[in-house]
């Protein structure tokens, strides 16, 4: 656009003027009492890019409608002669590659023989000093933002969760929309196959600022398989392993950054105009991209900090990411084992009633190395068993099944609980297997109505009696650990009659951090036959009573045999 020139007398002396600042390096203005122009030197002819001719007679919104003006702060300077200065921002009629230019203003009011004339103001551009204070600032709240990410992200083994906390971390800080979408995993479940030539994705997390939330709806939430035509941003950044920038002011850029052509409308509508999309990459493995986009006024996206930053954030979330994937999948493993390890134990024969129940720890919990057995005996006779490998992780789930067939191999013998411990203490030593167990026998004598018990390293057993107040605790001789080769069991013989149930279980059930574990074991002799007098209800009562509290995992084995 143009300038019209405009001309009104002066009411001060041009010339002198022109004389004192005419060739100042600093852009100087004179003003009238109603802040019209009344002088221009030629370096601020040049900031404004328009002739000093055209200033004369105007306001400054008249020749710079781009400029805001604390036009307010200039009339307090021709009402009280106090000195002031003044930032202003915004464009002349210069071209610029900044979208936004900054001036520090001196302002003097000009008076003769004590009648006020008018107002001068010198002017500096110091767009270049703004914008590297705004850099610092920025760059300060990134790296706080760095700083918190190891304490947001990544707080659990789940990958959609994690993929969540990125994209909520970075918005509003670093970006108006925040997208992660992953490479889908192959885990044996079918999927429809994309078209030749489309890439597609998973999405896993997304965030918005909230005047976004429900326009970007429409484009598919978390658990949306997103197509993505192939020269589209993201295909672009998964196959260089680099950041691709795309400031969308056209529609042929917002086109070829968008997944398919036909979504350049919608984004258009949202006002979206600028991206970065950043690679989720972990042991020289794509995994998927971070899309960060801005809208509306917010500005571009420019080399340099806003890529390193959001690269950082998104190479930590990926390890996070790959740690969680291999989780899941080891989790499934062991998951599995366990699964195959804990089926329900069929009754020894006929006159013996079990059940049992397993329950981890949580969701973000390794599987544990929990097993129990039920082994039928010569006589009538039956064995129970409940182990408890240290750890957790398939290497436990492997263990446990180490564990769980030696000792079926050595109930074959017939023995009495403290020498099969024996035995499998020192088949483990020789074994080579290098995690200690903790394990509890009982056989239980339904002729004789007793229970011999023995104990390497496990919680006594808990007996309930028909019509009995509450639980008995058994008084067992607790002896080391298996695997650790000192032996030492002791057999204990415990009434057991037609109807008693007897009570095993792991420490998941009872230990609580600070408290004593002969506390928490009393607790169980609060427990008595549920009305029915069904096992499966007595398993229920347990779970309402004890699971909430629980820091590992439980396994609980009920058994009760109804006389010979």
């Amino acid at each position: 656009m143009q300038a019209e020139e405009h001309a009104d007398p002066s009411p001060v002396d041009v010339a002198a003027l022109a004389a004192l600042v005419g060739s100042s390096p600093a852009g100087v203005a004179v003003f009238d009492e109603d802040l019209r122009y009344v002088y221009v030197n030629p370096a601020l002819e040049r900031l404004n890019g328009v002739p000093a001719a055209a200033h004369l007679g105007r306001t400054i919104g008249e020749v710079l409608p781009e400029i805001d003006v604390q036009l307010d702060v200039l009339r307090r300077v021709l009402a009280d002669g106090r000195p002031r200065e003044i930032t202003t921002s915004g464009q002349t009629w210069v071209d610029s590659a900044v979208k936004r230019r900054y001036w520090r203003s001196a302002c003097h009011r000009l008076q003769e023989h004590g009648r006020v004339r008018g107002l001068v103001v010198i002017a500096q551009e110091i767009t270049a000093t703004q914008n590297e204070r705004e850099e610092l600032v920025r760059a300060r709240s990134y790296l706080t933002l760095l700083d918190n990410a190891a304490v947001s992200i990544g707080t659990t083994l789940d990958v959609e969760t994690t993929c969540q906390e990125l994209a909520e971390f970075v918005v509003p800080v670093m970006a108006d929309v925040a997208v992660v979408e992953m490479i889908p995993e192959d885990n044996g479940h079918a999927r429809r196959e994309p078209p030749t030539g489309v890439l597609r994705l998973r999405r896993a997390g997304m965030a918005a600022i909230p005047e976004l939330v429900d326009t970007l709806a429409q484009f598919g939430g978390p658990g949306t398989d997103i197509d993505y035509q192939d020269d589209a941003a993201v295909p672009r950044c998964l196959a260089a392993d680099r950041p691709v920038i795309e400031n969308l002011y056209g529609d042929e850029q917002l086109s070829r950054s968008a997944p398919t052509p036909d979504r350049v409308a919608a984004y258009r509508a949202v006002g979206l105009h600028s991206a970065v999309v950043v690679p989720l990459t972990a042991r020289g493995r794509p995994l998927g991209a971070l899309s960060l986009l801005r809208a509306g006024n917010s500005p571009p996206f420019t080399e340099g900090l806003d890529v390193v930053v959001a690269r950082t954030l998104a190479g930590r979330a990926a390890v996070d990411v790959d740690h969680a994937y291999r989780y899941t999948h080891e989790h499934h493993i062991a998951r599995e084992l366990q699964r195959s390890l804990l089926s329900e134990p069929r009754g020894p024969n006929h006159g013996i009633e079990i059940a049992s129940l397993y329950l981890p720890a949580g969701a973000g919990a390794l599987v544990g190395g929990d097993w129990f057995d039920a082994i039928p005996l010569q006589g009538g006779r039956h064995l129970k068993v409940m182990g408890d490998v240290m750890g957790h992780g398939v290497e436990a789930a492997v263990a446990m099944s180490n564990y769980r067939s030696m000792l079926r191999i050595m109930a074959e013998d017939d023995q009495p609980p403290h020498r099969i411990l024996e035995r499998l203490d020192k088949a483990v030593e020789q074994s080579g297997l290098d995690r200690a167990a903790t394990c509890l026998v009982a056989v239980v004598d339904r002729r004789e109505g007793v229970c011999e018990v023995a104990s390497a390293g496990h919680p006594p057993p808990v007996f309930i009696d028909p019509g009995a107040p509450g639980a008995r605790v058994a008084p067992v001789q607790v002896g080391p650990p298996l695997g650790t080769g000192f032996g030492g069991y002791r057999t204990t013989v415990v009434p057991c009659g037609p109807g008693t149930v007897l009570f095993m279980y792991t420490d998941g059930l009872v230990e609580r951090r600070g408290e004593d574990i002969d506390v928490s074991i009393e607790r169980l002799t609060r427990l008595t036959l549920p009305a029915s007098g069904r096992l499966e209800d007595l398993l229920d009562e347990v779970v309402d009573r004890f699971a909430d509290t629980a820091e590992d995992d439980i396994a609980v084995l009920v058994s009760r045999s109804r006389g010979y």
